[in-house]
């Protein structure tokens, strides 16, 4: 399918609003009209956020619903991809598991990165501030899947013919995460301009910066409880002091419209209905042969849950059907497709598959799951039950940003939360497990950030299978293969990191996963 690529005309047009004027023949002469020294940094951000959205390429497909998505049991399918065994097969592809590594940095980090140049000016510290902070939620999903990357090397081959970065150790990277988030979020200055629209989050607003910057940090903080517990709650401390996202204005939310050009739409619909879930199919014909897993629906069946009528279909010839009872979720590990195949749950196309549904980036819901473990670790004040129990009731409530086949109605989710409260009276282990079966629930489609946070914690407890040929011995996997094309081009740099991470292999865990 042909597709205007709006984003290369997004970059070409902030280049070009940068030109300056010249006198003379001499300057015009001598002066590259292709190239500027001060482009418009507006446009670059909307650029990386666009990007960094997964819109276009396939990284949302490939990387989160293929791989992420299937390796925890969200999604799977009946196929072995060209004999690859991916997603619920764990085998490994470089095409599909590297591609993320491959084309983040050309088409997201790079331009980020001319954006945080081009803000390096006493009256944009805001604009520096906000991409500062969104650099560190891109740079925390790649390393989250590949482990040491490239990071402080990342875009000098524009500026400075670096083209074999050489790839960081993960527990570096973490640390100059958090303190990029602490400098950019002190930086901001209310008398200073700001993005404005060019802000496709939050239209500049510094308040909402700032809980955004601290909900991320405490993201970044919480994903070192197995390596640095003490860091951990330092970091968990100064976020929560700081102030996260708890309202529903505050969420980070990407708006998006059905049309007329392929990036007004949501990334996650396009690209599932794009590549698996064509109109029409009437879930017989998928592309790709997903469907929800067994593992997802038979959770949300056994809890009476309310999102699963918002999130699921089967189909009745071709209409949709939401009902519980006509719910059922396809077994991982499936390699051939049953006869009554379209009788399996898959993705709601009044909700999830829609091309103006909005795009959740970071939630409430996500913070307050997060604020439950802090206080279970008794890191913070409050009571863990009250903030897990505002975590579903946050998430169910942002499924109505989905529109009217979203909405739960209130006695639904109060019923949930009663009949589903946390046990207080069970061990740490047991408590743990109900929040982040939960938080899993809850991170649906943000498959990346689901992937990461069951691998930190290990809940909810998944069965992996054995698919015959798989490249793990049967273990979910636990990080993703660099991208192949490494081991030649950047091949000093690809050992150094195999030396001193582990072997390049699914099954090696990143720096943070490991006691």
């Amino acid at each position: 399918m042909q597709r205007i690529d709006f984003l290369k005309y997004l970059l070409v047009l902030g280049l070009v609003a940068g030109f300056s004027s010249c006198d003379k023949n001499f300057e015009e002469i001598n002066t590259n009209p292709n190239a500027s020294t001060n482009p418009n940094v507006d446009y670059l951000f909307s650029q990386s956020q666009l990007r960094g959205n997964y819109v276009y390429d396939r990284n949302y497909f490939y990387t989160a619903y293929l791989n992420a998505g299937m390796f925890i049991q969200h999604f799977t399918t009946f196929k072995d991809v060209a004999g690859s065994g991916v997603g619920d097969k764990y085998g490994a592809n470089d095409f599909y598991q590297g591609f993320y590594f491959r084309y983040i940095y050309t088409n997201v980090i790079n331009t980020l990165g001319e954006a945080i140049r081009a803000a390096q000016k006493p009256n944009q510290v805001n604009k520096l501030a906000a991409a500062r902070i969104w650099r560190v939620l891109l740079m925390q999903r790649i390393t989250d899947a590949y482990g040491d990357v490239p990071y402080k090397d990342a875009v000098k081959g524009y500026t400075e013919g670096n083209f074999s970065p050489a790839y960081d150790p993960q527990s570096e990277i973490y640390a100059d995460l958090l303190k990029e988030l602490d400098e950019a979020i002190r930086s901001f200055d209310a008398s200073k301009p700001t993005f404005g629209n060019a802000d496709l989050l939050y239209k500049g607003n510094i308040d909402q910066w700032k809980k955004f910057g601290y909900s991320l940090m405490l993201r970044v903080a919480m994903r070192l409880t197995k390596r640095d517990e003490a860091k951990a709650r330092e970091w968990a401390q100064k976020a929560i002091t700081g102030g996260v996202i708890l309202l529903p204005a505050d969420n980070a939310v990407v708006k998006y419209s059905n049309g007329p050009q392929v990036y007004n739409n949501n990334p996650v619909a396009y690209e599932l209905v794009g590549q698996d879930y064509i109109p029409g199919a009437n879930g017989i014909n998928n592309t790709e042969g997903g469907k929800f897993s067994k593992t997802f629906i038979d959770y949300l069946k056994n809890h009476n849950d309310p999102r699963l009528n918002v999130v699921a279909v089967t189909w009745n010839g071709s209409t949709p059907d939401t009902s519980t009872v006509k719910q059922k979720g396809f077994p991982s590990g499936t390699g051939t497709r049953p006869a009554d195949y379209n009788t399996y749950s898959e993705p709601n196309p009044a909700t999830i598959l829609q091309y103006a549904a909005p795009l959740l980036v970071l939630t409430n819901a996500e913070t307050n799951f997060l604020l439950s473990e802090a206080a279970l670790r008794g890191w913070t004040g409050g009571s863990a039950a009250q903030y897990y129990k505002t975590a579903i009731e946050n998430n169910m409530q942002n499924w109505a940003l989905f529109g009217p086949g979203g909405v739960i109605a209130s006695n639904r989710i109060s019923d949930y939360t009663s009949a589903n409260a946390l046990n207080t009276a069970g061990s740490f282990d047991a408590q743990m497990n109900q929040v982040h079966s939960e938080f899993w629930i809850a991170l649906l489609l943000d498959e990346q950030e689901a992937y990461a946070n069951w691998r930190r914690t290990g809940y909810p407890q998944l069965t992996p299978v054995n698919y015959p040929g798989n490249s793990t011995g049967g273990a979910i996997p636990r990080r993703f293969p660099y991208s192949q094309p490494e081991q030649g081009m950047n091949k000093i740099n690809y050992n150094a990191a195999i030396a001193r991470q582990g072997a390049d292999l699914l099954t090696t865990r990143v720096w943070w996963d490991k006691q």
